[in-house]
């Protein structure tokens, strides 16, 4: 896990405009008047400055002082010093013509040179994919992204895919771009999958897997495992937003599971007891850590 300091839109802007020499320029050689990495910095700026609409990002770069412009990387006219800024529709083409998928790149890359690492230990990702709010029209569907997010809450990277379906040849094209090693990633059941594993532990990445009947001859392994006899680990007992929740946690060692480099399995079990309706749910979740060898496990 990694600290991120807060956001400052401009001087964040310039940074990551450094980062943007591999995103492809889709626009034609003659008549770029103003650099790809300084409108794209711009748009940046704008969106942490609160900008949350086109209209907004283009009044946000007009209504900035000629210093913050050329701060930005806007071209200076020679005889009268003054800055050029961009047509609100100069920059509108731009932003719906350029690569999403390298832009996704140079963002994750900016955002993991920011973050600072808090200690020693193994950093955490986790892979999840999600449908973007608002995507969903009348003759489309929702768009759904995986995305790779750190625990400070920083999207690494991210990969758009058809469906739910699609995610799992997903997996691979996502974190090729980011730097596994000493990180423990995190997925839904659906990425538990033995290729998965492999490629990972490859990365020098370590794996925590959640196995369930989806998988039945690696979920029937896991259930089998004398968790009677093993002793509980961890206990917590919390009450509030009018439920109360248990949760139990154990760990099983084993030798050999049939999954790259499995070295233990944890299980779960979670009592909640909502106090408006009076019912009372259990949820058992079982998970197995492939760490790098099995001292590492504690990690």
């Amino acid at each position: 896990m990694g600290r991120t300091a807060a956001p400052v839109p401009l001087a964040d802007a310039v940074t990551l405009s450094g980062f943007l020499g591999l995103v492809p320029d889709p626009r034609g050689v003659r008549g770029r008047r103003y650099r790809l990495s300084a409108l794209v910095a711009a748009a940046a700026a704008s969106v942490l400055a609160g900008a949350r609409s086109l209209t907004a990002i283009t009044e946000w770069i007009g209504d900035i002082p000629a210093w913050a412009c050329r701060v930005l990387g806007f071209p200076v006219d020679p005889l009268t010093g003054t800055v050029s800024v961009p047509h609100p529709h100069t920059l509108r083409r731009l932003l719906v013509q350029l690569d999403g998928d390298a832009l996704d790149r140079a963002i994750g890359a900016f955002l993991t040179a920011r973050a600072t690492p808090a200690g020693p230990g193994l950093r955490a990702i986790a892979v999840d994919g999600k449908a973007l709010r608002g995507s969903r029209t009348h003759v489309t569907g929702h768009v759904t992204l995986l995305a790779a997010m750190d625990h400070t809450g920083h999207v690494l990277a991210q990969r758009q895919v058809t469906d739910k379906s699609n995610e799992i040849p997903a997996f691979r094209p996502l974190l090729d771009s980011v730097d596994l090693t000493g990180t423990v990633i995190t997925a839904d059941a659906l990425h538990t999958q033995h290729a998965h594993g492999t490629y990972l532990r490859e990365r020098g990445a370590h794996y925590i897997a959640q196995v369930k009947a989806n998988h039945p001859g690696l979920f029937d392994r896991v259930r089998r495992l004398p968790w009677r006899e093993i002793t509980l680990d961890h206990y917590d007992r919390t009450r509030a937003h009018h439920r109360l929740e248990i949760r139990r946690l154990k760990t099983a060692a084993f030798a050999h599971l049939g999954c790259p480099d499995a070295r233990q399995a944890l299980q779960v079990v979670r009592w909640r007891k909502d106090f408006t309706s009076g019912k009372l749910k259990a949820n058992r979740v079982r998970r197995l850590p492939w760490p790098s060898s099995p001292s590492s496990a504690s990690t």
